[in-house]
């Protein structure tokens, strides 16, 4: 658009402007800045320092404000003639709410100094803003009274449909179990049942602070519905347990290997690939399938829901989860890290972003989960990229009872020498090991505590030992992630030693890691959370109350929704197809980059339209200079952005000499730089260089056919040659977006996946 023509459309068209003399006009024009902006491109951020008033020349944006969960929450619709960025002009204040570009936008931008000496100086205009932003505050209060609903977390077990949610995590000597009445939250059950007696059976259960024991003749797993049912009584008639009641069942499975990245209800197929997987935890997925059988027997007309300890992280990228074994052996015997712990790292990620009100989706998070069993986890923008234990729970940090990791050969020797056969090692490193052995006292971290403060030598060695490995491995995850906002602890361990979490924290203040040792100290029992960080500490330290049945009682009512979403888009749409399409490594630059790699005033020159509206592929190609390496002509996409990205597939990274995160488009917090060379000159970005999360374009109404929303997570089944499933693929919704799924060529090619292909949604991992 010509200035000839930016200045008819302001006496035409825009209403602010219409008691301003033409000659006026043409000097505010003058001296503003002419910018273009893609469809979903932000051109103003919450937080941002407002310097500039937004004037929309063409295309359509909106204002949005973004909940805790993610949820973007439209204010008002821009066309043609709008203004936006007044408020932060007028207060001062950093911008409050966000203005996203709905399709390709032409915006001229006017600068505070103009703002202040041409607009504020006319009445009418000044009269014109006023009402302008009174509309808009109102409409900002009252989305914001909406927002603030009772669980915007959607951590609540509360349902529309009355009933009971009971939780079984069958184990080999215990049963634990939960009952969770979806109406009433306050009088959740919980019951632990002792079977290493073979002789009798002791009984534990309580609701609130009320707990009552019972022992009686040993069972059989059959009869366990009617042994609860006798030991609640115990807590009054209340609290009984009545099986016509029960509207949900869940059950803790140990191990989904690959097959389950997310809770699943129960089918024929599902257990067998639950037994299938005992070859990984041959000691507890038998028994919690038996558990499920005896389950089903007794509720056959009520859904059953499978939790896995494994699935939250199969987001693990190849390089995290793979050991440096032959890779035939990850291929064919699936030998590799899967992790465990998985729901309650889940549950602390969404606890840590309902405490700091901030999307789960901008944080970086290291979760401490320290009980009976320890790992930690490092949650990168809400998905697990590494977590310390490996192929079973025995890998990772020194626990109470269990080694930990350990030199491999250390196992050859004990064969060798000391003559132990599996049964004896397994033992060995799974209860007789840990705090346990190293301080031969005891695997409760208390008395290990009360004998170091009398000065027994092993205790100390013991504590010492045990503080150093969860520090260490804070350190490493921070590094993993390049950066934290939240370190959380939870389990028995981690909500009740002062000490522990004391020592852990302890040095690594140049991390922004800094603890308040008066509030740590003192803290008591944690009902939900707490807050130990001091106040100046950039890094929020956080206590969260773990509670593995009301975890699992949670996953499933998720699950369950899930489910019925998947079920009715299906038999609605009849498997209504998505087509793949193949991304190839690209870039998007600014307009200052555009003119430091070619030229003053250059503008990028469209050479063909992409699959998405108002995206082009553009004639200009820069090099990727990295510290190893370099990548040659590398196409340019446009418009341009507001900051410069780099997309590039992982067998890429290694020419290049970085490690970028997996990511959605934009998200650049934390990620490496790199340098661009282009014809004129060279352009070096300090952060922007991302692999694309698998994502799916769609516009609303295909959200609507499919029952999914933006920042959904899907699992996709691919027809090809031969049928795969892909899951952790991010669903991403905007008007102006054609149905396609992007995948990078790295996955194409592994997959002999070609664009055209077409994916079917399959199941609904995430709705957050």
């Amino acid at each position: 658009m010509s200035e000839i023509d930016l200045k008819r459309f302001f006496l035409e068209q825009v209403r602010l402007f219409q008691h301003f003399p033409a000659d006026q006009v043409e000097d505010i024009v003058a001296r503003s800045r002419l910018a273009t902006y893609e469809g979903n491109e932000a051109i103003l951020e919450t937080g941002d320092e407002g310097r500039c008033m937004g004037v929309l020349i063409s295309g359509h944006a909106e204002i949005s404000v973004t909940d805790n969960t993610g949820t973007r929450s439209v204010i008002t619709q821009l066309g043609a003639g709008d203004v936006f960025g007044v408020m932060s002009l007028l207060t001062g204040e950093p911008l409050v709410a966000d203005v996203i570009a709905g399709n390709r936008c032409f915006v001229l931008l006017i600068p505070q100094e103009v703002f202040n000496a041409a607009i504020l100086t006319n009445p009418k205009a000044v009269g014109y803003l006023s009402r302008l932003l009174a509309e808009r505050t109102r409409a900002m209060t009252q989305d914001g009274a909406a927002g603030h609903a009772e669980d915007p977390y959607a951590l609540s077990l509360s349902t529309n449909t009355p009933g009971k949610v009971v939780v079984l995590n069958v184990g080999i000597t215990q049963i634990h179990f939960g009952i969770y009445d979806t109406h009433d939250l306050g009088s959740d059950v919980h019951g632990v049942i002792d079977n290493a007696d073979p002789a009798v059976a002791r009984l534990s259960v309580a609701v609130g602070t009320q707990t009552r024991s019972l022992e009686r003749a040993s069972f059989a797993l059959p009869e366990l519905f009617k042994v609860m049912a006798e030991a609640t009584r115990l807590l009054g008639d209340a609290f009984a347990f009545h099986p016509e009641e029960v509207t949900a069942v869940g059950h803790r499975v140990v191990h989904g290997g690959s097959k389950f990245a997310s809770a699943v209800v129960i089918t024929p197929t599902v257990i067998a690939d639950i037994e299938s997987l005992s070859v990984f935890a041959p000691l507890h997925n038998p028994v919690n399938v038996e558990g499920i059988k005896v389950a089903l027997a007794q509720f056959p007309g009520v859904p059953h829901v499978a939790v896995f300890d494994t699935a939250f992280h199969q987001t693990l990228p190849p390089y995290a989860y793979l050991y440096g074994l032959p890779y035939e052996l990850y291929k064919q015997d699936g030998i590799r890290r899967y992790g465990f712990h998985g729901t309650s790292h889940r549950y602390v990620s969404l606890k840590a972003a309902e405490v700091l009100q901030r999307p789960l989706g901008e944080l970086e998070i290291v979760s401490c989960h320290l009980g009976i069993g320890a790992s930690l986890c490092a949650i990168d923008h809400g998905r697990s990229v590494d977590t310390s234990m490996g192929m079973t729970p025995a890998d990772g940090l020194i626990m109470p009872s269990r080694s930990g990791s350990i030199d491999p050969a250390v196992m050859i020797h004990l064969m060798q020498h000391q003559h132990m056969a599996p049964a004896a090692l397994s033992a060995l490193i799974n209860t007789e090991s840990g705090l346990k052995g190293i301080s031969g006292i005891s695997s409760d971290i208390h008395a290990i505590e009360a004998a170091a403060n009398d000065g027994h030598h092993r205790a100390l060695l013991a504590h010492k030992a045990f503080c150093y490995q969860v520090r260490k491995n804070i350190g490493a995850y921070v590094a993993a992630m390049g950066g934290i906002d939240v370190l959380a602890f939870t389990g028995d361990i981690g909500e009740t030693s002062s000490t522990v979490r004391s020592l852990a924290c302890q040095s690594l203040g140049y991390m922004g890691i800094k603890l308040d040792e008066e509030k740590n100290r003192n803290l008591g029992k944690v009902r939900s959370h707490a807050i130990v960080s001091a106040d100046d500490s950039p890094v929020t330290i956080l206590v969260v109350a773990n509670d593995d049945e009301r975890l699992v009682a949670w996953e499933t009512l998720r699950a369950i929704e899930r489910n019925e979403l998947i079920v009715a888009m299906k038999e609605e749409q009849a498997e209504a197809p998505i087509p793949v399409e193949i991304s190839a490594h690209h870039v998007h630059l600014s307009q200052a980059d555009v003119e430091k790699l070619f030229g003053p005033g250059h503008q990028l020159t469209p050479e063909h339209e992409l699959s998405q509206p108002g995206q082009f592929a553009c004639a200009e190609k820069v090099h990727l200079v990295g510290p190893k390496g370099r990548i040659a002509n590398v196409r340019v996409l446009g418009p341009t952005r507001k900051e410069s990205q780099v997309e590039i597939a992982m067998t890429e990274q290694f020419k290049v000499g970085i490690q970028p995160p997996i990511r959605q488009s934009g998200d650049l917090a934390n990620t490496p730089g790199i340098t661009l060379e282009g014809p004129y000159g060279s352009a070096a970005i300090e952060r922007g260089v991302i692999c694309a999360q698998r994502h799916i374009h769609m516009s609303p109404e295909d959200a609507r056919r499919f029952r999914v929303r933006d920042n959904y997570v899907v699992r996709v089944r691919i027809e090809g040659e031969r049928e795969l499933i892909f899951g952790d693929v991010v669903v991403r919704v905007n008007p102006a977006f054609r149905l396609a799924m992007h995948i990078d060529t790295d996955e194409g090619n592994a997959a002999n996946i070609r664009t055209g292909m077409l994916g079917y949604i399959e199941e609904i991992q995430s709705r957050h």
